[in-house]
């Protein structure tokens, strides 16, 4: 059933999820339609809520999950814990349901948040030690384009790229708040910063990237999915510097 997902776009359900970051947003979009929506962006374990929340949509919409087409995930980067209970979630999802998985880069996602903006749009997602995961983005006649794609540099890094493009931007995700007096001062550009309410993951983005990446056939096995974590885990950078240690130390 996986090879036999419909193009034609009618009717077509796509259930989104995203717990790439302090954020956890379950969705449902339908065509053009975002039926629901339940976001929360509070310090609370994702994998405590991911599930009861999804269960609390399917109840509200009366959601038949066996009329989902597909299941998009925010695949990173991201938190590492966070990303993997999205990913086994949409797994055991996608093997329960026999629905395949549509993995949306998570920067690419939060962009999407800013449909039509004039200029260019800069994610933000707080990397720790002074880097983000971040990309730039434009819409071009219509379409999402890619300018520079989703990677994990230092802000100074992202900044200067802004400034050599020389063009209007928009700033947003939760960097904004860590890294705004560096912005201040070293963006050169004309600058703004999204509202509170485009301004951080949604599962309806998530969604309805989706749903375009399913028309172009861009789907995968449950099995197959993967996260993309864009760096190493502070736990394999530790084990790492052990080995390099001990390495040396025989020399």
């Amino acid at each position: 059933s996986q090879n036999n997902h419909r193009r034609d776009g009618a009717g077509m359900k796509i259930l989104g999820l995203d717990s790439s970051g302090l954020v956890a947003s379950v969705a449902v979009v339908e065509d053009d339609t975002l039926l629901s929506e339940y976001t929360v962006n509070h310090k609370k374990t994702h994998s405590q809520t991911l599930l009861p929340m999804l269960d609390e949509i399917v109840r509200m919409i009366e959601l038949d999950l066996n009329e989902v087409d597909a299941i998009a995930v925010a695949a990173g980067p991201g938190s590492f814990t966070g990303l993997r209970i999205g990913s086994a979630t949409a797994k055991g999802l996608g093997l329960a349901l026999d629905k395949p998985l549509i993995a949306v880069p998570t920067v690419d996602a939060l962009a999407y948040n800013l449909y039509e903006t004039h200029g260019v749009i800069c994610p933000l997602m707080d990397a720790r030690r002074n880097q983000v995961y971040t990309g730039i983005y434009e819409f071009a006649d219509g379409k999402f384009q890619v300018i520079s794609a989703q990677e994990a540099i230092s802000i100074e890094e992202i900044i200067e790229k802004i400034n050599q493009i020389g063009r209007e931007v928009i700033f947003l995700g939760d960097g904004v708040p860590v890294f705004r007096e560096k912005i201040e001062a070293d963006c050169k550009v004309s600058h703004h910063y999204a509202p509170a309410h485009v301004n951080r993951q949604r599962a309806g983005a998530v969604a309805a990237l989706g749903t375009l990446y399913y028309k172009e056939g861009k789907v995968q096995n449950a099995r197959d999915h993967q996260p993309e974590y864009l760096r190493l885990s502070q736990a394999e950078r530790e084990r790492l510097q052990r080995e390099k240690k001990n390495c040396e130390e025989k020399k």
